[in-house]
């Protein structure tokens, strides 16, 4: 059996004296009935598959077969190397956000995470986490366990689906997992933790779902950048001290409650919102006819 809410888990940190990680191990492990290093070997060897497609996506820079996108992630890796604007960790993380993305919508081999439309955000934040601490992949793999906690609440409570919920629920959820884990990682509470992803939660609320000819390319992969960037900015304002005023099970309830309210057109329909506009609609009838 999974969580029913982050109190729940939360309850159980402060109890045992644990982190959610280290929680989420042990459920994970006595739901499939098997030890706790079988399930961590298991969550290794997707560590070691997220690594690869960012390795994948900076170094080959694939197209996708419509040819909207590709490159951008090495772009912006290259680009990160000088004096930048946002700074250079921010810009390697979204570096590696957009060349996972890239890799997966260029048929290349990815972990979804808790989607494939979202599946750059996690990678891009732990492997910048994983440098900027050297720690090693073990430690990086108790965190992907922080964030498979985060994101098991939320399927149960709302949706991680963009044809449910919009991309609130997709890039929001993988957002959210990535603040939590990374808070853990650079050793904040489990408070903290659900503080950063209520964070997250709060600043992407309402994000419509409007991929551009139906494909997981535009704005999906830009977007996986942005999911990034916010997951480390919530990061750092939870160990900052800042804390959300509304606990994260409430938020993910109003997240829930906001993706009832989206018209079908903004679900993943490529009916409404940037799939809409003239450029949107032209490509479309450009890579269909």
């Amino acid at each position: 059996m999974g969580f029913n809410s982050i109190k729940e888990i939360l309850d159980i940190a402060k109890e045992k004296k644990l982190t959610i990680g280290e929680i989420m191990l042990m459920q994970e492990a006595e739901g499939e009935g098997v030890v706790k290093d079988g399930v961590f070997e298991q969550m290794l060897e997707n560590w070691q598959i997220m690594k690869n497609s960012v390795e994948n996506g900076l170094v080959n820079a694939p197209t996708s077969k419509s040819g909207l996108v590709g490159g951008d992630g090495q772009k912006l890796y290259q680009y990160s190397k000088s004096e930048t604007l946002a700074g250079h960790k921010i810009n390697r993380a979204v570096s590696y956000a957009l060349a996972t993305a890239e890799v997966n919508a260029s048929m290349g081999r990815i972990v979804a995470c808790p989607t494939a439309g979202s599946c750059g955000i996690v990678p891009a934040v732990l492997k910048s986490v994983q440098e900027t601490y050297n720690f090693s992949d073990h430690k990086i793999t108790l965190g992907l366990f922080t964030a498979a906690a985060i994101g098991s609440v939320v399927a149960f409570k709302a949706s991680v689906s963009g044809a449910v919920g919009g991309c609130q629920a997709e890039c929001g959820t993988a957002a959210a997992m990535a603040a939590a884990a990374a808070v853990e990682l650079a050793g904040g509470s489990p408070e903290q933790a659900a503080d950063a992803a209520a964070m997250v939660f709060k600043n992407i609320l309402g994000l419509v779902c409007d991929p551009v000819a139906g494909l997981v390319e535009v704005p999906c992969v830009k977007r996986n950048a942005m999911g990034a960037s916010l997951a480390l900015i919530c990061a750092d304002m939870a160990l900052a001290g800042i804390k959300s005023k509304i606990p994260l099970d409430e938020v993910i309830t109003a997240m829930d409650k906001v993706s009832k309210l989206m018209p079908v057109s903004l679900k993943e329909t490529a009916l409404g919102g940037l799939a809409a506009t003239p450029t949107g609609i032209e490509i479309a009838e450009k890579l269909y006819n």
